[in-house]
């Protein structure tokens, strides 16, 4: 594992300790136990599982159940009321679909597992002007049109909001918006996709499993169904990119910022650039 990595844990695991009071015993017990975890599984163990590990014994000690319960209802509701304006915008665009997949892109910077600060009015307000750093977004209307079965991938909490104006542009019949199986960082769960009604443009369904990615030997069985059964799959964010991106056998669009500069290093962008990108290219050029 990158020793970035591991700072970027201590990192995120000190912001909660502050956030919540952890006593000092109690938060360095937490960093002991996650170093021995990560030195034991270091060869197999992916960066989303350690998160989901850290999560779980940082809600233990604090007793707290959903530890950006606060954040994620702000941007829910933030989002939410920015939704018709955004909405106008697209539909008096050249193109709603790149339109909307801009938006989509912009709101994948409300994530408070990154090591930076971010603004998404900013985001927002440039989105029509940013170019991603890899482009394939005309595969993936291309592919959409062609799909029977779409498997969409959410990510986090207001963000999802963006995905669903885009999912409406997008317009097709099966398609399925999948968050997570418990509450992990500010990621989008059942009760998110509830309160933007993202079920009206279509069938939600949870991962089965409380890690900040999807990761398919944890998924539940009727996740993986649909998984194995989508002819598409549009996955938002770093952390499903991180579980997915060795898959060799789907078609998956990785829609994201990229936040990190392993990350950047990996797919050779800046940090911070945004990016549609289809892995049959990285498979492509191994």
């Amino acid at each position: 594992m990158h020793p970035g990595c591991i700072k970027c844990f201590i990192e995120q695991a000190n912001k909660l300790f502050v956030k919540y009071g952890v006593n000092e015993d109690d938060a360095r017990d937490i960093v002991v136990r996650l170093r021995l975890f990560i030195e034991d599984h270091e060869n197999t163990i992916t960066t989303p599982e350690i998160s989901c590990l850290l999560h779980r014994m940082i809600k233990n000690v604090t007793q707290t159940e959903d530890l950006f319960k606060k954040e994620k209802k702000e941007f829910n509701s933030l989002l939410l009321s920015l939704e018709e304006e955004l909405k106008n915008s697209i539909d008096q665009s050249n193109d709603p679909f790149q339109a909307a997949l801009r938006y989509a892109l912009a709101g994948n910077v409300i994530d408070f597992g990154a090591p930076h600060t971010f603004d998404v009015f900013k985001e927002l307000s440039a989105a029509s002007s940013h170019q991603p750093a890899i482009d394939h977004s005309e595969r993936l209307k291309t592919a959409l049109e062609q799909a029977k079965t779409v498997l969409y991938l959410g990510d986090n909490a207001g963000e999802i909001v963006l995905d669903k104006i885009f999912i409406e542009i997008i317009n097709h019949p099966d398609l399925y918006y999948a968050v997570r199986g418990g509450n992990i960082i500010n990621d989008v769960t059942l009760e998110d996709a509830d309160v933007v009604g993202i079920h009206k443009v279509s069938k939600v369904i949870s991962n089965g499993y409380d890690a900040p990615s999807t990761l398919l030997n944890r998924c539940s069985k009727e996740f993986r169904k649909i998984f194995n059964r989508a002819d598409v799959i549009i996955s938002k964010g770093q952390g499903n990119l991180e579980g997915l991106i060795e898959m060799q056998d789907k078609s998956i669009f990785f829609l994201l910022m990229v936040k990190c500069e392993i990350i950047a290093q990996r797919l050779n962008v800046r940090e911070k650039s945004t990016i549609v990108f289809h892995n049959q290219e990285l498979l492509k050029n191994k």
